[in-house]
Order: structure tokens, then sequence, then C-alpha cells
């Protein structure tokens, strides 16, 4: 039997650039627990503090309570913990875990699966477990499901039962944030897709698509984010056939956007949690079933050149001003996979710092963004800070390569002595070399 929806209790599995904004969501109008093996995470949260920048520290503070005396006594409000025992009163489980990607591009199930043994080590008859989290068509049932039962000793659609809405968050973005995202749900039964539709139509303002199965909307997420990828592959491309012609990319878009149906990609680097590494994920499904994904595969692959193709095309421009290239200095401006944010997942800046390195030049890297430390733990990197817009004449090349909105301001002008190299197009054409 499920419980009423304005009487549940619901458990957010993984506090990240997903699960925060989404667990703070329910806080407002449900008894929320947001769980996170993370210990740091958690206490960073617990003091009110978000270091994705996704919550606002004030709206985080509003939600909070402490200690689970006092959210059995409220209505609402959000208890983040790293222990499973504040959990285990909760009848819906969300999980918001990452999908990641090993180095030969194969999905990594595992955060999911622990996830799963975690929930079902206090799942209860009647419970609900709903999977956000990207993964391939299949897998919650499939994988995620036995999971539950094993450690859980319950029965699928008899005892508990599931679901899947797949996160839309966008990272850094202010003006689309998770309520106002219109928000896929699916269910293991009739009754229950029509019981996670309308849990998430309480908080979710933009609505909810009701889809028909959890493949569907399962597959519905995965192909969301390989479309993106295509479809920046192809400008990608283009780039690259255009510079060989000697003619501006950015012309030749803004041209043909004035067509009502040309869709208005750009090109640049293609890195993140979701578009760099989704369309892996329905690759592998599809290789399993006999089939050879080759336009999403090509995508990938084309996306993963840039970086390389950025170095290259920088160096190509130093050549010709006889600019010295084996222990150069250069400066890279950005390193979080995208603008206005501070999340280094699988950042494809990485590709043009490495390529640069491997012809003995000095590189150095700044980001006011980033943090430091994840930098360094991530990647074996140190990113410089202090006083870097007044040294800029040291640099023989200077390569713009996420458009923060801090570095739109800055002196940068191409000289004789300096090559200035636009990967995101937001400067004057005038004042660089050369850009995507």
């Amino acid at each position: 039997m499920l419980k009423p929806i304005n009487e549940s209790k619901i458990a957010i599995i993984g506090l990240g650039y997903v699960g925060l904004p989404l667990a703070v969501a329910f806080a407002e109008k449900f008894k929320t627990v947001g769980y996170d093996i993370d210990p740091k995470r958690v206490d960073e949260l617990q003091k009110g503090k978000d270091r994705t920048l996704e919550v606002e520290d004030s709206e985080l503070q509003s939600v909070l309570v402490k200690g689970s005396l006092e959210l059995e006594e409220k209505r609402k409000g959000l208890l983040v913990t790293d222990a499973i025992l504040p959990i285990s009163s909760a009848n819906i489980f969300i999980v918001t875990v990452p999908t990641p990607t090993d180095k030969h591009n194969r999905p990594i199930l595992t955060p999911m699966l622990k996830a799963s043994e975690a929930i079902a080590r206090v799942l209860k008859k009647g419970d609900v477990v709903i999977y956000e989290s990207t993964v391939y068509p299949g897998v919650t049932e499939e994988e995620c499901v036995p999971v539950l039962e094993k450690v859980s000793g319950l029965k699928y659609n008899e005892d508990f039962f599931a679901g899947y809405s797949p996160e839309r968050i966008n990272p850094g973005d202010k003006e689309h944030t998770v309520t106002k995202i219109l928000k896929v749900t699916s269910g293991s039964t009739p009754e229950v897709a029509d019981y996670v539709d309308e849990l998430y139509k309480s908080v979710i303002t933009a609505g909810t698509h009701k889809a028909s199965s959890i493949k569907v909307a399962e597959a519905a997420k995965v192909i969301e984010n390989s479309q993106r990828d295509i479809n920046i592959a192809f400008v990608n491309e283009l780039s690259k056939i255009f510079n060989l012609l000697d003619i501006d990319t950015q012309e030749v878009l803004e041209a043909a956007g004035t067509k009502w149906n040309f869709l208005p990609f750009r090109p640049g680097l293609v890195g993140g949690h979701c578009i760099g590494v989704d369309p892996f994920y329905l690759a592998q499904k599809a290789q399993e079933v006999g089939c050879h994904p080759e336009i999403i595969l090509a995508g990938r692959r084309l996306n993963d050149s840039m970086g390389k193709h950025v170095a290259t095309e920088v160096i190509k421009h130093m050549m010709r001003k006889d600019l010295k290239v084996i222990d150069s200095k250069v400066l890279i401006l950005g390193f979080t996979f995208k603008e206005d944010c501070p999340d280094v997942r699988n950042t494809r800046v990485i590709d043009i710092y490495q390529e640069l390195k491997s012809f003995d030049m000095d590189v150095d890297i700044y980001d006011p963004w980033a943090d430091p430390a994840e930098v360094m733990h991530e990647y074996g990197l140190e990113i410089i800070n202090g006083k870097t817009k007044e040294n800029l004449d040291q640099y023989s090349a200077i390569i713009l390569a996420v458009a923060h909105k801090e570095f739109k301001s800055w002196p940068l002008m191409k000289s004789e002595n300096q090559v200035v190299f636009d990967v995101k197009s937001v400067l004057e054409k005038e004042k660089v070399d050369a850009r995507l």
C-alpha cells in the first residue's frame, strides 16, 4: 500500500549538482533527508554552504533542520546526513548519484548499485525507489531492482516499487532551475506511474510528462544529450572545414541562422558530466544488442578531438608570427567544463593543456571559478592565482577556453608578439588571431 503523498518522507541519495537542488525543492513541502557518503560535503551543507553554487546559501539555510527529532516534529525541512539511520523512516527514495565512464568510455554503474544496496538495507513494504541518474534503457529494472530485491528480501512490484524521472539540471543556469524545467516521470506499474507523476507535480512548477514505461523514460534522457553532442560535433566539423577555407565560422553560422529552422549550435569543447558522457551509455547498450552506433560514436570522436585541434591551431599561429614554441609561456583562461560554473568534471580544457605540454611549452591555467584543490585532486594540476590580468605580456599565447563573465572585459588583444585564440568566440573578431 502506497503512503499518501502528502504524508510522505523523502530521502535524496546523493547531494551533488542534481541531488541538492532537488532536496531543497522537496524540503519546502515535505520532510526530506539528504544523504551523501562524503563527510566533507555533508559538513559544508550542514553549515548552510554549497560549493557547487547550484543553491543559494540563504535558500539552503531556510530549509535546513538539525537532528532527526526536530525533523520529525516539523511538517517539512531538510536534514543532511551521512548516516543510514535517518533515511530508514522514508517511504520515497530518490537516487541522484553520478553515472561516469571509465578510461575506456565504458559505463560505471557502481555508484547506482551501491546506492541501491544502501536503500535496500532500510527498504520497507510500500516504499518507492526513484532513479534520476542518466543511464541506458534497462538499468533501473535489470541492474538496480535485482540489488534492491536481493538485499532487502522484498518482492518487486508486490512489496516495493520503482520509478525513473531523469534529471534535467543545467549546472550554472540560474534561469532554468530544477522546478522550472518540465520533468519526465515513469513508474513500474500504472498506479506507481501516477503516484510518481503526482509527487513531482507537487514541486515542479513547469509540469511533468508521464512516460509509458521506465525504459521509455531512460531512453528519452540518454538521447537528449546524445542529440546535442551530435549537433555540436557537426558544427565542430564545419569549423575545421571553414578554417581550411579561410572562412569565419561564426559569420557563416550567423548568416545561416537567419533561416527560421536553422539550429543555433556553436562549435567548442564538449565536456562535463552529461553531454560528454551520456552518449557512451547509449552506445554501450546498442552494441550489447548487436547494433553499432556509427553516428553517436563518430560525434564523440570528433568532439573529443577539439582540444588537440585548438592547441595545434595556436601553435600554427605562433609559428606564423615567428614566435618560439618550445619553452614558450602560454596562458589558458578557464578550466571548468562551462562558463560561470565551478564544475571541473570531465573538462576538455585538459586536452588543450596536455597537447601544448607535449610540445614542451610552459602552460599556466587561470580560473577564478575552479577550486584549486579539486583541480589538483582530479587532474594533478596547479592553477595559478593572483594578478594574472596585469601580467599578460609575459605570454606568447593566450587561449580563452571558457567564457567566464570576468574574462570578457580583460584587455586581450592580438599583437606581433602574442597570439590570442578565442575558443568560445565571445571576443571581438578584430582582437583575436583566430577562433573556432
